[in-house]
């Protein structure tokens, strides 16, 4: 008799969506109009659908978190943009996860279908992620627990981007890996 399948990790998943905006200039980004809604509204609503066992929303402005529904509402672990990393990390182990999805408050296009594929090809020591335009692997991405100790040992401001090096890339339409950095992104949507 074969041992039963061991069951998969608990998933949480995360929106980070504490960033400074400084390339936007003196308004956040995350709640400037986009399709008639504040654009952080549809990293939100995705979030909610994403199929994972926990949700949480890393916030500095209470505006952008009343924008999250059904997630809980998390800190920075300081003012560098690694911060929002740390403290979504730090939540995901108090929480007994296995996997930590990360999704960003500037991607407004992003699909359940990709999330659906990049949690599926997660696995216990490979993260994987969204295959960009330029070919390099970035969020969406998902993170096994073996990597949680070095998501929270990331400082300064810069992402993941060094862990994903060796991910399973999931491809994507470049229009649905769109993220508003300036003003005149907001005409992509």
């Amino acid at each position: 008799m074969s041992a039963p399948p061991s069951p998969s990790p608990r998933t949480a998943a995360v929106l980070l969506a504490a960033g400074h905006s400084r390339r936007w200039g003196p308004d956040d980004k995350l709640l400037a109009e986009w399709n008639g809604r504040p654009l952080v509204s549809y990293a939100a609503s995705m979030l909610c659908r994403a199929p994972v066992d926990l949700r949480a929303a890393v916030v500095r402005d209470p505006q952008i978190g009343a924008l999250v529904d059904q997630a809980t509402l998390l800190a920075p672990e300081g003012d560098d943009q690694s911060s929002s990393l740390r403290a979504a990390v730090r939540w995901a182990g108090q929480m007994g996860a296995g996997r930590l999805l990360v999704l960003l408050g500037d991607m407004p296009l992003v699909t359940e279908r990709l999330l659906v594929a990049i949690l599926g090809d997660c696995k216990d020591d490979t993260p994987s992620a969204a295959r960009h335009p330029d070919g390099r692997p970035g969020a969406p991405a998902c993170f096994p627990g073996s990597l949680f100790p070095a998501l929270s040992n990331l400082h300064g401001d810069r992402g993941a981007g060094e862990l994903l090096q060796d991910a399973t890339c999931v491809s994507a339409p470049a229009t649905e890996l769109v993220d508003v950095d300036v003003p005149q992104d907001l005409s992509a949507g």
